[in-house]
């Protein structure tokens, strides 16, 4: 599954510019598998980004969810970040519905919410290629 991993994101999701494992959170009892993440988004010439430490909280292939949280170690608090990925059934075969929740003030305004809204588009795109290319070899 594509989605279940944070660093198979950089190869269909522009907005996910880098992802690389993070170092495990002695405290984290569950051996969840975490990810240092940098968010990226460009603007003419102008580029935001925002590093976050994610942590996969959820993966129930079961029920074909997945869900990945910010979980810092720092001991600061941080705006919360929550992308939850389902896949449901679908007439012509699977629909994949992803959520991202963002509880801070950086990445909106207008211009930043169609920048998002840009990237997430692109990011279809290239992951339907990227599951085409899989079926067919």
């Amino acid at each position: 599954m594509l989605v279940d991993r944070l660093d198979h994101y950089p190869s269909w999701m522009p907005l996910a510019h880098r992802v690389e494992p993070a170092t495990p959170d002695p405290a984290d009892t569950e051996g969840r598998p975490a990810w240092e993440v940098e968010l990226r988004a460009r603007v003419g010439p102008l580029a935001r980004s925002k590093r976050l430490r994610m942590v996969r909280t959820t993966h129930d292939p079961g029920r074909r969810e997945v869900v990945f949280e910010r979980i810092e170690t720092d001991g600061r608090r941080h705006s919360p970040w929550v992308l939850r990925a389902t896949i449901h059934d679908a007439p012509s075969g699977s629909r994949l519905e992803m959520h991202l929740h963002y509880g801070g003030a950086l990445w909106t305004g207008g211009l930043m919410e169609r920048v998002l809204a840009d990237q997430i588009t692109a990011g279809r795109a290239r992951l339907l290629e990227r599951i085409a290319s899989a079926a067919t070899g």
